[in-house]
């Protein structure tokens, strides 16, 4: 479970999360949703301790990512918008090196590699070099390598921006099934088929507040009716 309490984070005189809490629990996906600029990465890169937050608290399965870093972060898998690949390491090696940063090793990492590579259908591919990889594949080998540690956790910003029909279903069905094992997936998007399709809770944000949560059937009543999307736009303002 990822629990934020009341983050704030401000990039000179731009309060890019101004005060917002929200939690995302087990066996369930949920997705920040808002315009550019409202505070979804900077968000997730807080959850991720990239960033620091400058007031307010993440916890990870109740550790917090600032005191007890070390321990929060091994609860979770996180895929950055930028997949953050080395060009001259194959998919193969890419896997295994994270599997190792998380401290598995022996028959352990290699069983965990193997099912990696399965779930994400690279096998005939495995040694393949990062340079010469398609936007989809570089986004499944860097999905595989955020879960071949088994997290029970993970967080995800818009991972099927870029993605042709077939990379979306294989990602689909991944977090269909993770999901179904208990897994606490924390995703953003901006598309709102994805969003329909996979997401048990929405939380809705702009300017860095809380605008509305709940589930989607729930966001679309609070935002008048219609589609998610009228009711996403009349929530933040810019539909009447």
């Amino acid at each position: 479970m990822i629990i934020g309490k009341d983050l704030r984070k401000a990039f000179g005189a731009v309060k890019a999360v101004d005060g917002l809490s929200f939690s995302a629990g087990d066996g369930a996906i949920t997705t920040l949703l808002g315009g550019n600029g409202s505070g979804k990465t900077t968000t997730l890169r807080m959850i991720g301790s990239l960033i620091r937050p400058d007031a307010g608290t993440v916890t990870i399965d109740g550790a917090d990512t600032v005191r007890e870093r070390t321990k929060a972060l091994s609860h979770l898998g996180m895929l950055h918008d930028d997949f953050g690949l080395y060009p001259r390491l194959r998919i193969i090696e890419h896997i295994r090196f994270s599997a190792q940063l998380h401290g598995l090793s022996g028959r352990r990492l290699s069983t965990a590699v193997d099912n990696a590579i399965e779930a994400l259908g690279l096998g005939d591919i495995s040694n393949r070099f990062a340079a010469g990889l398609s936007h989809g594949q570089r986004m499944k080998t860097a999905l595989a390598r955020t879960i071949v540690h088994s997290p029970r956790n993970l967080v995800l910003d818009e991972p099927t921006r870029g993605l042709d029909v077939f990379a979306v279903r294989v990602l689909r069905d991944l977090l269909r099934r993770l999901r179904s094992e208990g897994v606490c997936i924390l995703m953003s998007s901006h598309a709102m088929a994805e969003v329909m399709e996979l997401s048990d809770r929405l939380i809705v944000i702009d300017q860095g507040k809380l605008i509305a949560e709940g589930t989607p059937a729930e966001i679309i009543a609070k935002g008048g009716g219609g589609d998610l999307e009228t009711a996403f736009l009349r929530l933040t303002g810019v539909a009447a």
